[in-house]
């Protein structure tokens, strides 16, 4: 079997552990009558992961002449970038820690302008606007639509 195969294998087993977790999730006494519960997305979620690795599994590997495999040739494996892969999951961890201290807005601005720059993308004046306007947008939605509060600036300006 390919590896994105087994990937997907590995996706349905962690979307069905997030789905049995929210769906076992404990209600307060007040949310059990709201129309959008604080669990409906996350299982909407898990059924949506669920669904897209089936595809993946059930999808054959269309073979066209003349182009090589897509399968992962481990003897080959310093060719691939690693090093940007190794930098993104640097600039999450970067991101997860940077939350509470430095705020929502900047960690997830600069999150999303160094994770461009780490994949290539040079232009400043073009990632800056879209990633503070995204920035901004998911944090109105979370904290004002969803009620969520999230800090969007340090704490030492709050």
């Amino acid at each position: 079997m390919a590896l994105d195969k087994w990937i997907a294998v590995v996706f349905i087993v962690i979307a069905l552990v997030y789905g049995y977790s929210s769906y076992t999730y404990p209600l307060l006494p007040f949310e059990r009558n709201m129309a959008f519960l604080p669990n409906t997305m996350p299982m909407a979620l898990s059924v949506l992961g669920i669904v897209f690795a089936f595809i993946i599994i059930f999808t054959p590997k269309a073979n066209i002449e003349g182009e090589s495999s897509t399968d992962i040739d481990y003897w080959r494996l310093h060719e691939y970038k690693l090093g940007q892969a190794l930098a993104l999951i640097g600039a999450m961890i970067l991101f997860a820690l940077a939350l509470r201290p430095v705020g929502f807005i900047a960690a997830t601005t600069l999150f999303l302008v160094g994770s461009g720059w780490i994949l290539g993308e040079r232009k400043l004046h073009i990632m800056l606007p879209v990633a503070l306007v995204g920035t901004g947008l998911i944090w109105f939605l979370v904290q004002q639509v969803l009620g969520i509060f999230l800090r969007p600036l340090p704490g030492f300006l709050s």
